[in-house]
């Protein structure tokens, strides 16, 4: 039996947390959020030259390549890295941009607005990170131990934590009366401290005790 190609293998599985699918390559800022979202999640990989259903387009290499390239140096604060390979599949050329997870971040690309914002991935998306997101990396870059102070914020976010599987943003900041800003650093120490997990979406942010079951 014939072995599959690698790239082809890849390709059936689809769009993934770690895995993203470009027909071509014509907007630096765009292809930009993409690279500093792998970044500054697991790391991943951008097929170009393959359509959103996996059908093989093709693509002019060089083009894509500086495309990439330019994103990378010009629209990523700071720049992030990448290796490439050019793949030969049906007699058409694949791209394919490997981003590895970097400790140099958060890395930040324009938005929709051109407002230089961190992303981050999530399932097959790339959405912007939310302030509990980027305190957990401010609090990581400081290399300080994280210790919780037992008061009563703590005991109300745990208590509510625990009789609510899922709960929101607005929801803890309520329940805790604490600020915006208040409730998203105790959060993260929460998080950083492997007690509670965090999954964002396009419009929101929820959590979880980790003896939870997944949101």
């Amino acid at each position: 039996m014939k072995k599959q190609h690698p790239i082809k293998n890849l390709i059936k599985g689809g769009e993934s947390m770690h895995l993203d699918f470009k027909f071509e390559i014509s907007d630096a800022p765009k292809i930009a959020r993409s690279l500093v979202a792998f970044a500054n999640t697991k790391g991943g990989k951008l097929l170009i030259g393959v359509k959103d259903n996996g059908s093989i387009a093709g693509i002019r290499s060089e083009e894509e390549f500086f495309m990439v390239d330019s994103a990378a140096k010009l629209y990523c604060k700071p720049e992030v890295m990448f290796t490439s390979k050019e793949w030969n599949l049906d007699g058409k050329k694949i791209l394919e941009i490997e981003i590895a997870p970097s400790d140099k971040g958060p890395h930040k690309a324009p938005d929709s607005k051109g407002n230089y914002r961190a992303f981050i991935r999530n399932n097959d998306q790339n959405l912007l990170a939310n302030g509990t997101m980027m305190k957990i990396w401010k609090k990581q870059k400081s290399m300080e131990n994280i210790e919780i102070t037992y008061g009563e914020a703590e005991h109300l976010l745990m208590q509510h934590l625990d009789k609510n599987e899922i709960s929101d943003f607005g929801q803890i900041k309520s329940v805790c009366n604490l600020s915006k800003f208040e409730t998203e650093d105790l959060l993260a120490d929460f998080i950083l401290m492997e007690l509670v997990d965090m999954q964002i979406t396009e419009d929101n942010s929820f959590f979880k005790l980790k003896n939870h079951k997944e949101i």
